[in-house]
Parts: structure tokens; sequence; C-alpha cells
């Protein structure tokens, strides 16, 4: 069974999604619990955070938490990885699209080695680790190409963790496919934000 770490910045991790705070919030909030959704399916699942509510939200839905030390994503996943044993799932929260078959389908990809899924604009949504001590911190622009040649990483094509939400618009064209919890959110909290 593979342990899934979550790592959660919060509302302010979400800077390019550019509506009021409140809705920022209430969106970021609901695509980590439809993320929480398909990775309690699977498996033990870790957040990683320093926000209250989320943590609040992960224990709810049956996630441990882990509190984040700051300094980026790659210091919060490493955190948790730290009481992590076996393989390991490494899982965005900006990925509302997410179920529990595409989080199983990457973990078949990686077989006994490296997988991950990377996002249009060249950055890591999600990872496959064989054991904790095969990850490395290289998130940022460009990281998947940097995670295939450290890692020895394949690639696989899963557009459910392939599709990420960074912009109003990417909420916009996903809606239809987003789990229970952004669906709502973007029917409530999206009325009144002009397109």
């Amino acid at each position: 069974m593979s342990t899934v770490i979550v790592p959660f910045a919060g509302a302010s991790g979400k800077s390019r999604l550019l509506a009021p705070g409140g809705v920022r919030r209430a969106i970021a909030l609901a695509m980590l619990g439809d993320v929480l959704d398909a990775c309690v399916a699977i498996g033990p699942t870790v957040v990683v955070t320093s926000d209250p509510e989320a943590a609040t939200l992960a224990r709810e839905l049956g996630a441990g938490t882990c509190p984040d030390p700051g300094g980026g994503q790659g210091l919060a996943v490493a955190a948790a990885l730290a009481s992590v044993d076996g393989p390991v799932l490494v899982v965005n929260a900006d990925l509302p699209c997410a179920g529990a078959d595409d989080l199983r389908a990457l973990l078949a990809a990686a077989a006994n080695g490296c997988a991950l899924v990377e996002a249009a604009d060249g950055t890591t949504n999600a990872l496959s680790l064989p054991e904790p001590a095969a990850f490395a911190p290289l998130y940022g622009p460009g990281s998947a190409a940097r995670f295939r040649a450290k890692l020895r990483a394949v690639s696989v094509d899963l557009p459910n963790l392939a599709d990420d939400v960074d912009t109003l618009d990417d909420l916009r064209r996903l809606a239809v496919r987003c789990g229970p919890r952004t669906r709502a959110c973007v029917t409530r909290e999206l009325q009144e934000i002009p397109a």
C-alpha cells in the first residue's frame, strides 16, 4: 500500500487565481477536498499544511496532517516523507479532476521506479516514488524535466492529473470534470465574477 502526500500551501498558494480572497480560499479548499477523496481511497494520506482549516478538512476526510515547515513545496514534501516508509505518491492539491483510478494508474506506471505527471507548463503535478529516499526537492518552473533526469522518472499521460487549476479560466474549462466539492464551489462562488 502506498502513502499519499498532499502539500497544501493554502489560498496564498493560488496567487494566479484572480478572485477575491474569500472566493480563492473556498476554491482552494474545495479542490483539496476533492483531491483528498481520491487519495484516501487508495491509501494512508498526509496533508502538509500550516492552514488550520485545511488540517481540519484533512482529518474530517480521514487523512493525517504534517506541519508545513515553510520554504516551499520541496521542503513541505520532505517533511512529510520523514515519517513514511514504502511507496509514496505526491499529489498536488489543485487537481480537482483527480480520481482514485488515476492515482492507481500512476502507481502502476512507476513499477519499481519513479513516474510523474507533468502539467502543461512543465511543472510536476504528481509523483510516484518507490520509497521516500528517492525524493529530491526539484519543484518549480521546469521541474518535470528535472525529475525525469535526476530520478529517471517516466512521464505518464493522465489527463485528470495533468489538468491543474492555476487560473479562473482553468477552473471554468475543467468545471464539468471536477469533483463534487469543486463543482459546487464553481456554481456558488463564480456567479459574480466576470469571465
